[in-house]
Protein backbone atom coordinates (compact mmCIF):
# COMPACT_ATOMS: atom_id res chain seq x y z
CA UNK A 1 0.00 0.00 0.00
CA UNK A 2 3.13 2.15 -0.19
CA UNK A 3 2.60 3.48 3.34
CA UNK A 4 3.85 0.61 5.40
CA UNK A 5 7.52 1.54 5.37
CA UNK A 6 8.68 1.94 8.93
CA UNK A 7 11.56 4.28 9.68
CA UNK A 8 13.24 3.91 13.05
CA UNK A 9 12.75 7.22 14.87
CA UNK A 10 15.98 8.61 16.29
CA UNK A 11 16.62 11.39 18.73
CA UNK A 12 17.10 14.47 16.53
CA UNK A 13 20.23 15.27 18.52
CA UNK A 14 21.94 12.19 17.06
CA UNK A 15 22.17 14.10 13.78
CA UNK A 16 23.70 17.29 15.18
CA UNK A 17 26.99 18.89 14.09
CA UNK A 18 28.47 21.91 15.88
CA UNK A 19 30.49 24.51 13.95
CA UNK A 20 32.74 26.43 16.33
CA UNK A 21 34.00 30.01 16.13
CA UNK A 22 36.98 28.94 14.00
CA UNK A 23 34.66 27.31 11.45
CA UNK A 24 35.59 23.76 12.42
CA UNK A 25 32.75 21.25 12.25
CA UNK A 26 32.39 18.74 15.08
CA UNK A 27 29.85 15.88 14.86
CA UNK A 28 27.94 15.66 18.14
CA UNK A 29 25.64 12.70 17.53
CA UNK A 30 26.62 9.21 16.43
CA UNK A 31 24.43 9.43 13.32
CA UNK A 32 26.10 12.67 12.27
CA UNK A 33 29.53 11.07 12.65
CA UNK A 34 28.47 8.00 10.66
CA UNK A 35 27.06 10.13 7.86
CA UNK A 36 30.21 12.24 7.57
CA UNK A 37 32.64 9.31 7.29
CA UNK A 38 31.72 8.25 3.73
CA UNK A 39 32.22 11.88 2.60
CA UNK A 40 35.93 11.95 3.23
CA UNK A 41 37.59 14.34 0.78
CA UNK A 42 37.75 18.00 -0.21
CA UNK A 43 34.53 19.94 -0.72
CA UNK A 44 33.63 23.38 -1.95
CA UNK A 45 31.48 25.36 0.49
CA UNK A 46 28.81 27.01 -1.67
CA UNK A 47 27.01 30.26 -0.82
CA UNK A 48 23.80 29.57 1.13
CA UNK A 49 21.35 31.20 3.55
CA UNK A 50 22.63 31.73 7.09
CA UNK A 51 20.81 28.66 8.42
CA UNK A 52 22.01 26.26 5.69
CA UNK A 53 25.40 24.69 4.93
CA UNK A 54 25.74 23.47 1.33
CA UNK A 55 28.89 21.66 0.24
CA UNK A 56 29.73 19.54 -2.78
CA UNK A 57 32.76 17.46 -3.61
CA UNK A 58 35.29 19.04 -6.00
CA UNK A 59 38.69 17.73 -4.96
CA UNK A 60 41.68 19.94 -4.25
CA UNK A 61 41.23 22.18 -7.33
CA UNK A 62 37.86 23.50 -6.13
CA UNK A 63 36.27 22.99 -9.55
CA UNK A 64 33.62 20.54 -10.63
CA UNK A 65 35.36 18.09 -12.95
CA UNK A 66 34.28 14.88 -14.57
CA UNK A 67 34.13 12.26 -11.85
CA UNK A 68 33.28 14.75 -9.09
CA UNK A 69 29.61 13.74 -9.09
CA UNK A 70 26.45 15.01 -10.75
CA UNK A 71 25.35 18.62 -10.52
CA UNK A 72 22.67 19.18 -7.86
CA UNK A 73 19.97 20.95 -9.83
CA UNK A 74 17.31 20.89 -7.13
CA UNK A 75 17.32 19.97 -3.42
CA UNK A 76 15.29 20.51 -0.30
CA UNK A 77 13.73 19.25 2.91
CA UNK A 78 10.66 17.03 3.09
CA UNK A 79 8.41 17.91 6.02
CA UNK A 80 5.00 16.59 4.93
CA UNK A 81 3.64 13.68 2.87
CA UNK A 82 3.04 14.67 -0.74
CA UNK A 83 5.95 17.09 -1.09
CA UNK A 84 7.66 14.71 -3.53
CA UNK A 85 4.53 14.96 -5.69
CA UNK A 86 5.29 18.63 -6.28
CA UNK A 87 8.91 17.87 -7.08
CA UNK A 88 7.97 15.14 -9.57
CA UNK A 89 5.42 17.44 -11.20
CA UNK A 90 8.10 20.10 -11.71
CA UNK A 91 10.64 17.64 -13.07
CA UNK A 92 8.04 16.11 -15.35
CA UNK A 93 6.98 19.49 -16.69
CA UNK A 94 10.55 20.59 -17.44
CA UNK A 95 11.47 17.24 -18.98
CA UNK A 96 14.76 17.13 -17.07
CA UNK A 97 16.95 14.07 -17.42
CA UNK A 98 18.48 12.85 -14.19
CA UNK A 99 17.99 11.11 -10.86
CA UNK A 100 15.60 12.13 -8.09
CA UNK A 101 17.17 10.82 -4.88
CA UNK A 102 14.79 10.73 -1.88
CA UNK A 103 16.21 10.08 1.60
CA UNK A 104 14.33 9.09 4.75
CA UNK A 105 16.63 8.13 7.61
CA UNK A 106 18.69 5.21 6.30
CA UNK A 107 16.23 4.59 3.47
CA UNK A 108 17.14 5.82 0.00
CA UNK A 109 15.02 5.71 -3.15
CA UNK A 110 16.41 6.74 -6.54
CA UNK A 111 14.02 7.51 -9.37
CA UNK A 112 15.54 7.74 -12.85
CA UNK A 113 13.76 10.27 -15.07
CA UNK A 114 13.98 11.18 -18.73
CA UNK A 115 11.60 13.47 -20.63
CA UNK A 116 8.69 13.16 -18.13
CA UNK A 117 9.09 9.38 -17.95
CA UNK A 118 10.29 7.25 -15.05
CA UNK A 119 12.62 4.74 -16.70
CA UNK A 120 13.83 2.87 -13.62
CA UNK A 121 14.28 2.88 -9.85
CA UNK A 122 16.68 1.76 -7.15
CA UNK A 123 15.81 1.30 -3.47
CA UNK A 124 17.25 -0.06 -0.25
CA UNK A 125 13.82 -0.27 1.40
CA UNK A 126 13.39 -4.02 2.07
CA UNK A 127 9.68 -4.18 1.18
CA UNK A 128 10.35 -2.48 -2.19
CA UNK A 129 13.06 -4.86 -3.39
CA UNK A 130 12.07 -6.65 -6.60
CA UNK A 131 11.89 -10.04 -4.87
CA UNK A 132 9.62 -8.71 -2.14
CA UNK A 133 7.37 -7.06 -4.73
CA UNK A 134 7.10 -10.40 -6.55
CA UNK A 135 6.32 -12.14 -3.26
CA UNK A 136 3.63 -9.67 -2.18
CA UNK A 137 1.92 -9.92 -5.56
CA UNK A 138 1.88 -13.71 -5.33
CA UNK A 139 4.40 -14.35 -8.11
CA UNK A 140 6.85 -16.18 -5.85
CA UNK A 141 6.35 -18.34 -2.79
CA UNK A 142 8.37 -17.69 0.35
CA UNK A 143 10.53 -20.73 -0.39
CA UNK A 144 11.15 -19.62 -3.99
CA UNK A 145 12.00 -16.11 -2.79
CA UNK A 146 14.66 -17.43 -0.40
CA UNK A 147 16.12 -19.68 -3.10
CA UNK A 148 16.47 -16.85 -5.61
CA UNK A 149 17.87 -14.49 -2.97
CA UNK A 150 20.62 -16.98 -2.17
CA UNK A 151 21.64 -17.05 -5.83
CA UNK A 152 21.55 -13.27 -6.26
CA UNK A 153 23.83 -12.90 -3.24
CA UNK A 154 26.53 -14.21 -5.60
CA UNK A 155 25.98 -11.31 -8.02
CA UNK A 156 23.27 -12.63 -10.34
CA UNK A 157 20.22 -10.53 -11.21
CA UNK A 158 17.05 -11.42 -9.36
CA UNK A 159 14.67 -11.54 -12.34
CA UNK A 160 17.05 -13.53 -14.52
CA UNK A 161 17.59 -16.07 -11.73
CA UNK A 162 13.85 -16.47 -11.17
CA UNK A 163 13.42 -17.21 -14.89
CA UNK A 164 16.37 -19.63 -14.97
CA UNK A 165 14.90 -21.56 -12.03
CA UNK A 166 11.60 -21.87 -13.88
CA UNK A 167 9.68 -19.90 -11.26
CA UNK A 168 8.62 -17.10 -13.60
CA UNK A 169 8.29 -16.20 -17.27
CA UNK A 170 10.12 -13.18 -18.69
CA UNK A 171 6.81 -11.37 -19.16
CA UNK A 172 6.04 -11.77 -15.46
CA UNK A 173 9.40 -10.30 -14.50
CA UNK A 174 8.82 -7.36 -16.83
CA UNK A 175 5.43 -6.62 -15.24
CA UNK A 176 6.89 -7.04 -11.74
CA UNK A 177 9.50 -4.38 -12.53
CA UNK A 178 6.64 -2.02 -13.44
CA UNK A 179 5.05 -2.83 -10.09
CA UNK A 180 8.33 -2.09 -8.34
CA UNK A 181 8.56 1.30 -10.05
CA UNK A 182 5.07 2.13 -8.77
CA UNK A 183 5.85 1.00 -5.21
CA UNK A 184 9.10 2.97 -5.04
CA UNK A 185 7.57 6.15 -6.45
CA UNK A 186 4.49 5.89 -4.20
CA UNK A 187 6.75 5.22 -1.22
CA UNK A 188 8.74 8.37 -2.00
CA UNK A 189 5.53 10.38 -2.18
CA UNK A 190 4.68 9.51 1.44
CA UNK A 191 7.99 10.61 2.97
CA UNK A 192 7.28 13.26 5.61
CA UNK A 193 10.69 13.69 7.22
CA UNK A 194 13.65 13.59 4.88
CA UNK A 195 15.46 15.27 1.99
CA UNK A 196 15.46 15.14 -1.80
CA UNK A 197 18.06 15.89 -4.48
CA UNK A 198 17.64 16.07 -8.21
CA UNK A 199 20.98 15.17 -9.79
CA UNK A 200 21.55 16.35 -13.34
CA UNK A 201 22.28 13.75 -15.99
CA UNK A 202 21.77 10.03 -16.13
CA UNK A 203 24.08 7.05 -16.31
CA UNK A 204 22.05 4.34 -18.05
CA UNK A 205 24.57 1.69 -17.03
CA UNK A 206 23.34 1.95 -13.43
CA UNK A 207 19.94 0.57 -14.41
CA UNK A 208 19.69 -3.20 -14.86
CA UNK A 209 16.40 -2.78 -16.73
CA UNK A 210 14.61 0.08 -18.46
CA UNK A 211 10.91 0.85 -18.71
CA UNK A 212 8.90 3.92 -19.59
CA UNK A 213 6.24 4.99 -17.08
CA UNK A 214 4.60 8.39 -17.36
CA UNK A 215 5.30 10.75 -14.47
CA UNK A 216 1.80 12.22 -14.84
CA UNK A 217 0.19 8.77 -14.63
CA UNK A 218 2.17 7.93 -11.50
CA UNK A 219 1.24 11.27 -9.93
CA UNK A 220 -2.46 10.83 -10.59
CA UNK A 221 -2.45 7.28 -9.24
CA UNK A 222 -0.26 8.19 -6.27
CA UNK A 223 -2.33 11.17 -5.14
CA UNK A 224 -5.48 9.04 -5.42
CA UNK A 225 -3.87 6.33 -3.33
CA UNK A 226 -2.79 8.74 -0.63
CA UNK A 227 -6.34 10.10 -0.34
CA UNK A 228 -7.91 6.64 -0.29
CA UNK A 229 -5.44 5.21 2.19
CA UNK A 230 -6.52 7.77 4.80
CA UNK A 231 -10.06 6.41 4.58
CA UNK A 232 -8.97 2.77 4.49
CA UNK A 233 -6.91 3.08 7.64
CA UNK A 234 -9.96 4.04 9.68
CA UNK A 235 -11.27 0.50 9.24
CA UNK A 236 -8.14 -1.43 8.19
CA UNK A 237 -5.15 -0.03 10.09
CA UNK A 238 -2.57 -2.43 8.65
CA UNK A 239 -1.93 -5.24 6.19
CA UNK A 240 -1.81 -7.62 9.19
CA UNK A 241 -5.47 -7.09 10.09
CA UNK A 242 -7.82 -9.95 9.30
CA UNK A 243 -11.20 -9.67 7.53
CA UNK A 244 -13.96 -12.05 8.56
CA UNK A 245 -17.25 -12.71 6.80
CA UNK A 246 -20.41 -11.52 8.51
CA UNK A 247 -22.58 -14.49 9.35
CA UNK A 248 -25.37 -15.03 6.87
CA UNK A 249 -23.66 -13.28 3.93
CA UNK A 250 -23.33 -15.77 1.08
CA UNK A 251 -23.01 -13.63 -2.06
CA UNK A 252 -21.17 -10.40 -2.79
CA UNK A 253 -20.79 -8.17 -5.83
CA UNK A 254 -18.78 -9.63 -8.71
CA UNK A 255 -15.96 -7.09 -8.25
CA UNK A 256 -15.26 -8.48 -4.76
CA UNK A 257 -15.52 -12.20 -5.43
CA UNK A 258 -11.79 -12.79 -5.97
CA UNK A 259 -11.03 -11.40 -2.51
CA UNK A 260 -14.17 -12.89 -0.91
CA UNK A 261 -13.02 -16.41 -1.80
CA UNK A 262 -10.00 -16.05 0.49
CA UNK A 263 -11.71 -14.40 3.48
CA UNK A 264 -11.93 -16.99 6.24
CA UNK A 265 -11.25 -15.08 9.46
CA UNK A 266 -7.62 -16.26 9.47
CA UNK A 267 -6.03 -14.81 6.32
CA UNK A 268 -4.67 -11.30 6.73
CA UNK A 269 -4.92 -8.55 4.12
CA UNK A 270 -1.32 -9.26 3.13
CA UNK A 271 -1.96 -13.00 2.71
CA UNK A 272 -5.08 -12.36 0.62
CA UNK A 273 -3.15 -9.90 -1.53
CA UNK A 274 -0.61 -12.60 -2.35
CA UNK A 275 -3.22 -15.31 -2.90
CA UNK A 276 -5.18 -13.18 -5.38
CA UNK A 277 -2.15 -11.53 -7.00
CA UNK A 278 -3.76 -8.12 -6.41
CA UNK A 279 -1.17 -6.85 -3.97
CA UNK A 280 -1.81 -5.03 -0.72
CA UNK A 281 -3.39 -1.80 -1.95
CA UNK A 282 -6.02 -3.26 -4.29
CA UNK A 283 -6.86 -5.96 -1.75
CA UNK A 284 -7.27 -3.36 1.00
CA UNK A 285 -9.50 -1.32 -1.29
CA UNK A 286 -11.82 -4.26 -1.96
CA UNK A 287 -11.95 -5.34 1.69
CA UNK A 288 -12.77 -1.75 2.63
CA UNK A 289 -15.70 -1.91 0.17
CA UNK A 290 -16.93 -5.12 1.78
CA UNK A 291 -16.61 -3.57 5.23
CA UNK A 292 -18.57 -0.51 4.10
CA UNK A 293 -21.28 -2.85 2.83
CA UNK A 294 -21.26 -4.57 6.25
CA UNK A 295 -20.38 -7.89 4.63
CA UNK A 296 -17.11 -8.30 6.56
CA UNK A 297 -15.76 -7.19 9.90
CA UNK A 298 -12.09 -6.46 10.56
CA UNK A 299 -10.29 -8.46 13.25
CA UNK A 300 -7.03 -7.35 14.87
CA UNK A 301 -3.78 -8.91 13.66
CA UNK A 302 -3.15 -12.49 14.69
CA UNK A 303 -0.20 -12.59 17.06
CA UNK A 304 2.79 -14.58 15.88
CA UNK A 305 3.15 -17.39 18.37
CA UNK A 306 -0.55 -18.15 18.77
CA UNK A 307 -1.99 -18.58 22.28
CA UNK A 308 1.42 -18.18 23.92
CA UNK A 309 1.85 -14.74 22.34
CA UNK A 310 -1.64 -13.73 23.47
CA UNK A 311 -0.79 -14.70 27.06
CA UNK A 312 2.51 -12.81 26.92
CA UNK A 313 0.69 -9.67 25.77
CA UNK A 314 -1.70 -10.03 28.71
CA UNK A 315 1.27 -10.56 31.04
CA UNK A 316 2.82 -7.25 29.98
CA UNK A 317 -0.33 -5.52 31.19
CA UNK A 318 -0.79 -7.58 34.34
CA UNK A 319 2.80 -7.27 35.54
CA UNK A 320 2.70 -3.49 35.14
CA UNK A 321 -0.67 -3.26 36.93
CA UNK A 322 0.47 -5.49 39.83
CA UNK A 323 3.67 -3.45 40.17
CA UNK A 324 1.64 -0.24 40.39
CA UNK A 325 -0.69 -1.90 42.91
CA UNK A 326 2.23 -2.91 45.17
CA UNK A 327 3.65 0.61 45.04
CA UNK A 328 0.24 1.96 46.06
CA UNK A 329 -0.13 -0.66 48.81
CA UNK A 330 -3.15 -2.18 47.04
CA UNK A 331 -1.80 -5.54 45.85
CA UNK A 332 -4.13 -7.64 48.00
CA UNK A 333 -7.14 -5.52 47.05
CA UNK A 334 -6.28 -5.98 43.37
CA UNK A 335 -5.94 -9.72 43.73
CA UNK A 336 -9.28 -9.90 45.54
CA UNK A 337 -10.99 -7.80 42.87
CA UNK A 338 -9.65 -10.03 40.09
CA UNK A 339 -10.72 -13.15 41.95
CA UNK A 340 -14.23 -11.73 42.30
CA UNK A 341 -14.28 -10.80 38.60
CA UNK A 342 -13.23 -14.34 37.61
CA UNK A 343 -15.87 -15.95 39.85
CA UNK A 344 -18.54 -13.70 38.38
CA UNK A 345 -17.76 -15.03 34.90
CA UNK A 346 -18.59 -18.61 35.91
CA UNK A 347 -16.08 -21.43 35.53
CA UNK A 348 -14.37 -20.12 32.41
CA UNK A 349 -11.44 -18.35 34.14
CA UNK A 350 -11.10 -21.14 36.68
CA UNK A 351 -10.60 -23.58 33.80
CA UNK A 352 -8.36 -21.31 31.76
CA UNK A 353 -6.08 -20.40 34.70
CA UNK A 354 -5.93 -23.88 36.26
CA UNK A 355 -2.32 -24.29 37.44
CA UNK A 356 -1.37 -21.12 35.51
CA UNK A 357 -1.47 -18.36 38.14
CA UNK A 358 -1.40 -15.43 38.25
CA UNK A 359 1.75 -15.49 40.40
CA UNK A 360 2.92 -12.81 42.83
CA UNK A 361 4.09 -10.61 39.96
CA UNK A 362 0.76 -10.98 38.17
CA UNK A 363 2.10 -13.28 35.44
CA UNK A 364 0.21 -16.18 33.93
CA UNK A 365 2.06 -19.30 32.81
CA UNK A 366 1.72 -19.28 28.98
CA UNK A 367 2.26 -23.02 28.50
CA UNK A 368 -0.30 -23.91 31.19
CA UNK A 369 -2.87 -21.51 29.76
CA UNK A 370 -2.29 -22.98 26.29
CA UNK A 371 -2.80 -26.50 27.69
CA UNK A 372 -6.08 -25.40 29.29
CA UNK A 373 -7.47 -23.72 26.18
CA UNK A 374 -9.38 -26.79 24.88
CA UNK A 375 -11.42 -26.73 28.10
CA UNK A 376 -12.84 -23.27 27.35
CA UNK A 377 -12.41 -22.84 23.58
CA UNK A 378 -12.78 -26.16 21.76
CA UNK A 379 -13.57 -24.59 18.36
CA UNK A 380 -11.40 -24.23 15.26
CA UNK A 381 -9.98 -20.84 16.24
CA UNK A 382 -9.55 -20.70 20.04
CA UNK A 383 -7.33 -17.61 19.86
CA UNK A 384 -10.38 -15.39 19.36
CA UNK A 385 -11.95 -16.66 22.60
CA UNK A 386 -8.74 -16.51 24.63
CA UNK A 387 -7.93 -13.03 23.36
CA UNK A 388 -11.37 -11.79 24.48
CA UNK A 389 -11.09 -13.42 27.90
CA UNK A 390 -7.60 -12.07 28.60
CA UNK A 391 -8.42 -8.63 27.26
CA UNK A 392 -11.40 -8.41 29.63
CA UNK A 393 -9.31 -9.69 32.53
CA UNK A 394 -6.40 -7.29 31.91
CA UNK A 395 -8.76 -4.36 31.29
CA UNK A 396 -10.56 -5.02 34.57
CA UNK A 397 -7.22 -5.16 36.40
CA UNK A 398 -6.32 -1.75 34.95
CA UNK A 399 -9.73 -0.38 35.90
CA UNK A 400 -9.53 -1.75 39.44
CA UNK A 401 -6.24 -0.09 40.33
CA UNK A 402 -6.92 3.21 38.58
CA UNK A 403 -8.81 4.85 41.44
CA UNK A 404 -5.90 4.29 43.83
CA UNK A 405 -3.25 5.86 41.58
CA UNK A 406 -4.69 9.30 41.07
CA UNK A 407 -5.37 10.91 37.72
CA UNK A 408 -1.73 11.39 36.76
CA UNK A 409 -0.63 7.96 37.98
CA UNK A 410 -3.47 6.26 36.14
CA UNK A 411 -2.62 8.11 32.90
CA UNK A 412 1.03 7.08 33.23
CA UNK A 413 0.09 3.42 33.72
CA UNK A 414 -2.30 3.51 30.76
CA UNK A 415 0.45 4.87 28.52
CA UNK A 416 2.80 2.13 29.71
CA UNK A 417 0.42 -0.76 29.03
CA UNK A 418 -1.27 0.78 25.98
CA UNK A 419 0.83 -1.00 23.30
CA UNK A 420 0.37 -4.45 24.89
CA UNK A 421 -3.34 -3.89 25.47
CA UNK A 422 -3.69 -2.80 21.84
CA UNK A 423 -2.10 -6.06 20.64
CA UNK A 424 -4.48 -7.98 22.87
CA UNK A 425 -7.61 -6.03 21.95
CA UNK A 426 -10.26 -8.14 20.17
CA UNK A 427 -12.73 -6.90 17.59
CA UNK A 428 -15.36 -4.64 19.04
CA UNK A 429 -13.44 -3.71 22.19
CA UNK A 430 -13.30 0.04 22.89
Amino acid sequence: MCIRVMVVMRDARDELIRIDAQGVAHPIGTVASQRMRPHRGTYRLLPAPDHVVFMRYTGEDGRVDEGDGAIVRLAGELTAPGTVCDVLALVGQTGWRGVLSVHEGDHCRRIFLDQAQVIGVQTNVPSERLGQVMFHYGLLSEEQLREVEQSTAQGKRFGETAVERGFLQKEQVYHAIRRQIEEVVFGAMTVSDGTFFFLDGLDDTRMPTRQMVSVNALLMDGVTRMDEVRYFQEKIPSRDHVPQRVEGIEEVAAEYQDVWAHIDGRNSVEVIGRATGLGEFETTKKIYGLAQAKQVVILPPRLTGGITAVVEAANEVLVAVFRAARQAGQAEELRASLSSFAVGAGVVYDLLFRGAGPDEQGRLNPSRVAANVPLVAPGEDPEVTVRQLLFDYASFALFSIGAFLGKEGEATLQREVGPALSRLRPRGAP
